[in-house]
């Protein structure tokens, strides 16, 4: 690990002002993906700032009648919390699929959104990665590939987004919560929070540098069977090959669909969330419409259709 400088903030501004008078600075609060990141010289910032003190780890309700989540929140008070068990199962679902009870005491609601991806080439200094060296190339396109992405790949990155949340969030229709050193706030739709990796993968979220995340809107609570179906290899400590969450409304007349480990961003295409009463075939032709797939990961196509299959299943009772 590089040694950096450091610093605590005392408010939002206050943090964000110190990331953009430090150019090379992050913040860190859980610290569960940026120091690992670190030890292996795949991020190198010169300096950090503390984001611990901030107050932002309680939920509130909402006037609209949702729930706001403090961006420091952790993982395992935000799956464990009544309001989200009662009206957001999905989301309690999701997180506790998501890591190790050890994990989730340390990780936060903003850090699950920022986390980078478990591309094995862009933890492995030694090969191509656009990701981590812009311009590098991509070693995972003609390389080992299977847990890659199938839909809004590019020819410059298939990695996956690896936050089991973030696909929950996605089919909530949550907003994310930030504010720059400015002291100004803006809110964006989780639909539009990460970006597809396009020509530049580098760039993995609509963040401008120095903005802070400060927390997560979710509107107020959708009826139906909240569900959430992980696949992968092992039954722990393991990222999705693919992951469906799901609010299903009684009788599977409809409902609402998102996906992980199908794509660089959490994945929802709400024209095909019409096809539900038609079955898990319909739904899934509409979900893969233009997925493009290498030998090693065609499986994920059938995967999605059994998956949904069973996520049906489960809403039927």
């Amino acid at each position: 690990m590089k040694a950096f400088t450091y610093e605590r903030a005392s408010t939002p501004a206050e943090a964000a002002a110190m990331v953009v008078r430090n150019p090379g600075s992050r913040f860190i609060a859980g610290g569960t993906n940026l120091l690992d990141l670190m030890k292996l010289q795949i991020e190198t910032p010169q300096h950090l700032v503390d984001v611990n003190h901030l107050k932002l780890d309680t939920i509130e309700a909402t006037p609209e009648g949702g729930l706001w989540i403090g961006a420091l929140v952790r993982n395992t008070d935000l799956a464990a919390d009544k309001r989200v068990r009662k009206d957001y199962g999905v989301l309690s679902r999701a997180l506790l699929a998501g890591a190790s009870g050890q994990l989730r005491n340390k990780a936060t609601t903003a850090g699950n959104l920022l986390q980078r991806t478990r591309c094995p080439y862009f933890y492995d200094t030694t090969k191509p990665c656009n990701k981590r060296q812009p311009g590098a190339g991509c070693a995972a396109i003609g390389g080992f590939n299977r847990i890659h992405a199938v839909l809004g790949a590019s020819d410059q990155c298939i990695a996956t987004h690896p936050s089991d949340m973030a696909v929950a969030m996605r089919l909530l229709d949550a907003k994310v919560e930030t504010v720059d050193a400015s002291g100004t706030a803006r809110s964006i739709p989780i639909a539009d929070f990460h970006r597809l990796p396009g020509a530049t993968p580098e760039v993995e979220t609509a963040l401008v540098p120095g903005e802070l995340i400060t927390g997560v809107t979710l509107p107020a609570p959708i009826g139906g069977v909240h569900s959430y179906h992980k696949v992968r290899d092992r039954a722990s400590y393991a990222f999705a090959l693919i992951s469906v969450a799901a609010v299903i409304e009684p009788g599977g007349r409809g409902g609402r669909l998102a996906f992980g480990g199908l794509a660089h961003k959490p994945w929802r295409v709400e024209a095909a969330e019409t096809n539900i009463p038609s079955g898990a075939k319909a739904t899934a032709a509409g979900v893969l419409a233009g997925a493009r797939t290498t030998p090693q990961n065609a499986f994920k196509l059938p995967l999605v259709e059994r998956t949904l299959a069973a996520v049906f299943a489960e809403a039927k009772g």
